[in-house]
């Protein structure tokens, strides 16, 4: 049955975002860690990575806070679940919360925390739907913390400020961010679209593949120059000035209004946990724990 194989890949989705950090993140810093001058930065990133093959090998949960949980999900036009999806992958939600386990993070206004992740009126978790060509469900399942949350950035810039608006107001959000959102960071930026729009596009560059720039040439150019500039502040791991601050930068863009020029920083933390997999309309199932 199509939903129970949904279901089933979203509870283990969850699992493998919450416990298994991709494989290249974690060479990457401890590259970085070999290359890190002063006793504090190369104790911390040994710290982060011990703590990784501790979640890993135990498939606990690498941090305590597991985050809100969001998916983005591709669904083929011929793909046999439909309108079922969201109550599919809210079913999964519950019960990566018991199974996995997860934190419960999802907090009602009125009446607390709901135990399940899950909102009472339906808006967590949160999903964005792309319908596509084909008959294919390609799903991603994010959790994100509340740290690495708390410091994303948004702001209505004047046109006439330009992309030098944008990197400058780029600086200024991670700059600002400092420590709060647990270095080395993810820095995900969308320009353009609108005041939410942006900020779609954001977490979108966030899930671009690690150190893949973007195929226009100009945006490649300030994705790379971003990341030497943001490197430049001296955040360091854990915001202790010694080793990276960030480990990479992707930029989206959209059209905007003649009047607007939309901004959206989303940072994640060094955790950047995701897991991607995709279920064919025959029920083949194929997880990509790097993706």
């Amino acid at each position: 049955m199509i939903e129970k194989m949904v279901e089933d890949t979203a509870v283990e989705l969850l699992r493998i975002a919450a416990t298994e950090l991709p494989v290249e993140y974690v060479e990457e810093m401890d590259r970085l860690m070999r290359e890190t001058e002063g006793s504090v930065g190369t104790s911390q990133m040994a710290n982060i990575l011990e703590n990784v093959n501790i979640a890993r090998e135990g498939s606990k949960p690498m941090c305590q806070d597991t985050g809100v949980v969001a998916f983005m999900a591709k669904v083929g036009d011929g793909f046999p679940l439909r309108s079922k999806l969201k109550e599919v992958l809210v079913e999964a939600t519950k019960r990566a919360t018991k199974e996995v386990p997860l934190r419960p993070n999802a907090v009602d206004m009125f009446k607390g925390n709901t135990g399940s992740n899950v909102g009472l009126n339906g808006h967590v978790p949160i999903i964005y739907v792309d319908m596509v060509p084909g008959d294919g469900l390609e799903l991603v399942a994010m959790p994100k913390g509340g740290g690495s949350s708390n410091v994303a950035a948004h702001r209505m810039l004047k046109p006439g400020l330009g992309l030098r608006g944008v990197k400058q107001f780029v600086v200024e959000a991670v700059a600002q961010a400092g420590s709060l959102g647990c270095p080395p960071y993810f820095v995900g930026v969308g320009i353009g679209g609108g005041e939410d729009a942006c900020m779609k596009l954001a977490k979108d560059a966030l899930l671009r593949p690690f150190k893949v720039r973007s195929p226009d040439h100009r945006v490649a150019e300030i994705e790379e120059e971003l990341l030497v500039k943001l490197n430049e502040l001296g955040i360091g791991v854990m915001g202790l000035g010694e080793g990276p601050s960030v480990l990479d930068v992707h930029v989206e863009m959209a059209a905007r209004h003649p009047a607007s020029l939309p901004v959206g920083v989303v940072i994640s933390c060094w955790g950047l946990r995701h897991a991607k997999a995709t279920i064919s309309a025959a029920g083949k199932v194929e997880i990509d724990r790097n993706a």
